[in-house]
């Protein structure tokens, strides 16, 4: 059993990353590459991720519950968003799940708003961000994009204020993880709506992938410990 566990431990983060660049490969350089990997791919990724956050032991299972299902919320999206224009809008509504799953993940280990830097932090970002991108956004999309950076913003700034309440603390690792996540999610969403709406970006799949599984990978370490080896 524990050999079986350490191998597991190594190969799946192995096989993240190869299904990963291979998604990513495909989706970026499509005449290179045949587009349909990027249809086996992509979702696969967040497949494995998903796999990972059920395979770690979670101490608080109402934080794990929370955050596993932003995972699932965000694969949802991931097939939706396959289809850029056909599928924008219901990737939208998943993600914005997703992120509400990960505001309430977070919110089960401190109060909502409990350290209000990163609130104003993020929301001059997301702000910023909006402001330059406004003319751009169709006027049918503006109420629905406005709520989902709302709801980004929100989220990076709840995950960072778990971290900074819990500084020494023993969920410091886990929170840590988890604003890195947020983070990392402002900034794959921030170039994905540049290169929608204002675009478009050179190697904009590239840009937008390689932060955002990284972000969705640190959800998933988020959770809690891996498992103990031997635990079954």
């Amino acid at each position: 059993m524990t050999a079986a566990v350490d191998r597991t431990s190594l190969s799946l983060p192995l096989l993240t990353l190869a299904s990963a660049s291979l998604a990513i490969l495909a989706l970026s350089q499509p005449s290179q590459v045949p587009l349909g990997w990027g249809f086996v791919f992509k979702p696969l990724t967040t497949l494995l991720i998903i796999w990972q956050a059920w395979r770690r032991r979670a101490a608080a299972p109402r934080l794990a519950r929370w955050l596993r299902a932003g995972l699932v919320c965000s694969l949802v999206g991931d097939v939706a968003l396959l289809w850029p224009e056909a599928g924008f809008l219901p990737g939208l509504v998943s993600f914005l799940l997703a992120h509400i799953c990960y505001i309430l993940a977070f919110c089960t280990r401190v109060r909502l708003g409990a350290v209000r830097w990163p609130f104003l932090l993020f929301g001059v970002i997301a702000a910023v961000v909006l402001g330059r991108l406004w003319t751009f956004v169709p006027p049918a999309l503006q109420p629905p994009v406005v709520v989902y950076v709302a709801a980004l913003a929100v989220m990076a700034s709840q995950a960072w204020a778990w971290w900074r309440a819990c500084v020494s603390g023993p969920e410091e690792g886990q929170a840590r993880w988890a604003a890195w996540g947020g983070t990392l999610f402002v900034f794959s969403d921030a170039m994905l709506a540049i290169n929608k709406f204002a675009g478009p970006v050179d190697m904009a799949s590239l840009w937008v992938l390689a932060s955002y599984w990284p972000a969705q990978w640190c959800m998933a370490q988020s959770v809690g410990r891996a498992a103990k080896s031997g635990a079954a």
